[in-house]
């Protein structure tokens, strides 16, 4: 019998729309080795690790009259180079450009006849460097079975780890009748579930919605900022087909530093420096800040107890404790100390409180390996209407040593946060290799100027640094 969908993950191609497609992104960047990285090397590394992903071959098939949630089956005509693509940017290889491809490439729905993802290998980058673009479906990523296809061509060496030879043969195609007549065996066994397929397969996404929400629901019902509605805020609007993105890049030896000086947390520094951020972004734009202002942030993080980050390869796997918060970010504060003491307020608040969401709720949810975690976020936010929250601000604690793809090590990594409806902005950040990278990706229409509160990002750091003894 086929692998059914589950509802969480059915949701996410019903809730699919040509303004808000359900993909997640990542943007790592590789210095080239002199043994050279091109395309027919990454291709080659996916054909070999493809076998720790299998889904990754797998293609969804509805079920005729919709009468059941769609089925994972295996593509017999599945070919990796229609999967893993090549680009290239015009010299002299700028970050501006590399941005804008990024944007344009992330705006486009996957295919949906075939398996749901892509890669781009991005040649051209000034500075001898190469970029890898990642995009995966979010019904195919539940951080349990699967996982982001850009973990598995990573390794801890320059040297590629062994990978077992494989000779794939699809399954074979279970055929419009049998899919039919699995579908009736299971409802016999649930009836309950037959109203909500037909719903979902008219279009009536909402209702889907709604039994995943009941599913999750602890993770608001928790939280007692979301009895409130949202700030008004011009990050949420109608948004468009088309997206921006930008990146910001600091030192996570300075937020421990922060953190040192005012007994708090790595996270608390985070959030307190896209505060001050969206702050002098809200008052270049001449927006109305009063000392009440708030943005309203979903913060889904991992929570590792004392450790902020793995630092070695044997603690590379991130802890069984994730902990998402409804958080109002006090961008009316203009003082940067005060910011932080109140950031760090509400967040002990929140633990105090025990409004954290279980892990055995998350594993419903979403997944635990680093690059995976931004996906829970954006699985977080897209059931849930603008009314709830202003922004979302996924924060990944990554590996604080070098990882490799075929010889090339990876600089950077940003992740490519999708948005949902009535959002015109989503941050993403991952800790690597001593470094703090931000992504933000934004509506083309409603946010012109990203690249001037990414640009802010260090600045408020900065004002964090300057009150370090």
């Amino acid at each position: 019998m086929a692998d059914r969908l589950s509802a969480l993950d059915a949701s996410f191609l019903y809730l699919e729309q040509p303004t808000t497609p359900m993909h997640v992104g990542g943007l790592a960047i590789f210095r080239r080795p002199k043994t050279g990285f091109d395309y027919d090397r990454l291709v080659e590394l996916i054909e070999q690790r493809i076998a720790l992903v299998p889904r990754y071959r797998q293609k969804v098939r509805h079920i005729p009259a919709g009468i059941a949630r769609p089925v994972w089956v295996d593509d017999p005509d599945f070919d990796v180079n229609y999967h893993v693509r090549r680009s290239a940017l015009p010299k002299p290889g700028s970050e501006t450009a590399l941005h804008e491809l990024v944007a344009r490439l992330m705006s486009r729905p996957l295919d949906h006849t075939s398996p749901l993802w892509e890669m781009y290998l991005i040649e051209g980058l000034a500075k001898g460097r190469t970029a890898v673009l990642t995009k995966t479906h979010q019904a195919m990523v539940d951080g349990i079975t699967t996982i982001d296809i850009g973990q598995v061509i990573l390794d801890v060496s320059p040297t590629p780890r062994p990978s077992a030879e494989e000779y794939w043969i699809p399954e074979r195609d279970p055929g419009p009748a049998k899919l039919v007549l699995d579908a009736v065996g299971e409802m016999v066994a649930r009836p309950g579930e037959l109203v909500d397929n037909v719903r979902a397969a008219a279009g009536d996404a909402a209702a889907t919605v709604g039994k995943v929400v009941a599913g999750v629901g602890q993770l608001f019902s928790v939280a007692r900022t979301a009895a409130r509605k949202a700030p008004g805020s011009p990050l949420n609007v109608e948004i468009s087909t088309q997206r921006r993105f930008a990146v910001a890049r600091t030192q996570l030896e300075d937020y421990r530093l922060v953190r040192s000086a005012h007994d708090c947390t790595v996270n608390d520094v985070v959030l307190t420096v896209v505060a001050g951020a969206l702050r002098d972004w809200l008052l270049s734009r001449g927006e109305a800040v009063s000392a009440s202002s708030a943005v309203r942030a979903l913060v889904p993080l991992s929570v590792r107890g004392e450790a902020d980050v793995p630092s070695s390869a044997a603690d590379a796997t991130l802890g069984n404790r994730v902990s998402s918060f409804l958080v109002d970010l006090p961008v009316g504060e203009p003082n940067a100390v005060v910011r932080l003491h109140q950031v760090s307020h509400a967040m002990r608040e929140h633990t105090a409180n025990g409004q954290s969401v279980g892990a055995d709720t998350l594993v419903r949810i979403g997944g635990f390996a680093p690059p995976t975690l931004h996906a829970l976020g954006a699985r977080a936010a897209s059931g849930f209407s603008k009314r709830f929250f202003n922004v979302l601000v996924t924060n990944v604690p990554g590996p604080q040593f070098p990882l490799y793809a075929a010889g090339a090590r990876m600089l950077e990594m940003f992740p490519v946060v999708p948005l949902a409806k009535g959002q015109a902005m989503a941050i993403g950040l991952t800790s690597y290799d001593g470094g703090v990278f931000y992504g933000f990706n934004a509506d083309r229409d409603a946010m012109p100027d990203i690249d001037v509160l990414a640009g802010m990002i260090s600045e408020s750091l900065d004002e964090l640094l300057g009150t370090v003894g």
